[in-house]
């Protein structure tokens, strides 16, 4: 039997390459890596935004940072509830795969029935004051499969304390209340928006904070770790997420998912928000919030008129967020009904159609496929068009730069490529060309008008549609061994 086994091995080592004869080792992580609640948020890519409280109402078409001031009889929506199952719908037939809503915004009035303050629904109209809608839209969440989430705005417009240090300690309960009694959190979001004019409990003034230090950030940060650990913090600098610096929804054509040591805080100044730093020591990638009523993020009245974004505007901003490395955050506001707008939502769902429909089909699926250099057989290059997250090509070690030739059994047309690193073992390329041939000889870029470096976890470009017997993707530089888990070619209409 020895003999046999010896014989066996003599021959694997004579005829077979060694990555088949031994089991070949996964790249190392290229640090930074994200943790894996920062991986599953990403892939969620699209969720919404809900804004919604005494603003909606307020009369002002203008108004979206209320003053603090509006009573609370103001708070009423005229169906005489939430229908928090219509939100939950809409959002889930839009492709949304979470919800956060803004259980309180700088007018201070808050959503649930706080037990730390009157400006609340406890003191509203709606329900008698028996109505809580962060808890009823938790609950419809969990009914429709949606993710949800909160916004706990720290600057406090109503509050008479504001700017000394109790209004800390109201505000850390009020945190805690939220991080206790609503279900798994996906995500708790802390705006950057600090201080200035406020009503304060009738003070009406201008009163200004440290930023950096007043709201005691480390400790509400504990608070999240230690009630929500899954949940990913946003701020302007993270820790979880950052701001891509601008609500347009629009994230850098280069964009890293990480920042440097020291700037993954709330009072980051966004000067290279957009971008990400490629030096940077922790993982915070980037987050782009827009709304669907521009440039409101309250309802009014008056958008219905104008500035609703389109279906196509919607698929034209993915592919300039999620497309590029980042999530769409996208804001979808709650009318005064208690319902959201029906041309809000028709244009929510044709987004998700249009998108389902380009994205249907992966010409490359029955490409073949060659790579010029392979890590091993686990890391072969035709993972990149299996579909499974956990697999994927690789490189050797010290191999930064190497080709994926995909090679058509007749001509195809496309107009759309995805390309996909895997992220848990870090981001890693800085530069890639894509090219096409349509006989075999010459070679010809593709015409996408934008920068090819980063990837991460998602890259789309968007091009003319061209027509190839051949797609080749010349990685050019990666911070180490190459890790592409998805590419595809798809055909727009």
């Amino acid at each position: 039997m020895n003999h046999r086994l010896y014989s066996v091995l003599v021959l694997c080592a004579l005829l077979l390459p060694p990555s088949l004869c031994a089991k070949v080792r996964p790249p190392k992580p290229v640090l930074p890596v994200p943790t894996a609640h920062q991986v599953a948020w990403q892939r969620m890519e699209t969720y919404a935004f809900i804004h919604y409280g005494p603003d909606t109402y307020s009369g002002d078409d203008g108004v979206e940072w209320g003053y603090g001031n509006s009573p609370v009889s103001l708070f009423n929506p005229t169906l005489g509830y939430c229908d928090v199952d219509q939100w939950a719908e809409a959002l889930k037939a839009g492709g949304m795969k979470g919800v956060i809503l803004t259980a309180k915004h700088h007018d201070g009035f808050c959503l649930w029935p706080s037990q730390h303050t009157d400006y609340s629904v406890r003191n509203s109209p709606y329900k008698g004051g028996k109505g809580d809608v962060v808890g009823e839209l938790a609950d419809a969440c969990r009914r429709h499969g949606l993710k949800f989430g909160v916004y706990l705005s720290p600057w406090d417009r109503h509050q008479a304390t504001y700017a000394t240090p109790a209004y800390v300690d109201y505000y850390k309960k009020q945190l805690r209340e939220l991080l206790s009694n609503y279900g798994e959190l996906f995500e708790v979001w802390f705006d950057g928006a600090n201080g200035g004019d406020g009503w304060y409990g009738g003070a009406d003034e201008k009163r200004s904070i440290d930023k950096e230090h007043y709201y005691d950030f480390p400790t509400l940060f504990s608070y999240v770790r230690e009630l929500q650990p899954q949940a990913i913090i946003f701020s302007n600098g993270g820790p979880g997420c950052r701001w891509v610096g601008n609500e347009d929804g629009i994230a850098g054509e280069t964009n890293w998912a990480m920042l440097r040591r020291g700037d993954d805080r709330p009072a980051f100044d966004a000067s290279y928000s957009t971008t990400g730093a490629e030096d940077g020591e922790v993982w915070v990638p980037a987050e782009c919030d827009v709304s669907i009523r521009r440039p409101h993020w309250f309802y009014h009245e008056a958008d219905n008129e104008k500035g609703i974004l389109s279906a196509d505007q919607l698929v034209d901003l993915y592919y300039k967020n999620v497309g590029r490395n980042a999530t769409f955050l996208l804001n979808v506001p709650v009318t005064r009904t208690g319902r959201m707008h029906p041309t809000d939502v028709a244009n929510l769902k044709a987004f998700r159609q249009k998108l389902d429909r380009i994205f249907a089909h992966n010409l490359l699926r029955g490409a073949k496929v060659v790579a010029g250099n392979v890590r091993g057989r686990a890391y072969k290059a035709k993972n990149v068009t299996d579909h499974h997250y956990d697999s994927y090509w690789a490189t050797a070690d010290g191999v930064h730069a190497a080709t994926l030739t995909f090679r058509f059994s007749s001509p195809q047309s496309f107009n759309r490529l995805v390309l996909q690193e895997y992220i848990p073992l870090g981001q890693r390329v800085r530069q890639f060309v894509a090219e096409y041939t349509s006989d075999g000889l010459t070679w010809h870029d593709v015409r996408c008008g934008e920068q090819t470096t980063t990837i991460g976890h998602k890259r789309i470009l968007v091009f003319p549609t061209v027509t190839a017997t051949q797609l080749r993707i010349r990685f050019l530089d990666s911070r180490g061994p190459l890790c592409i888990n998805e590419v595809g070619a798809y055909l727009a209409e």
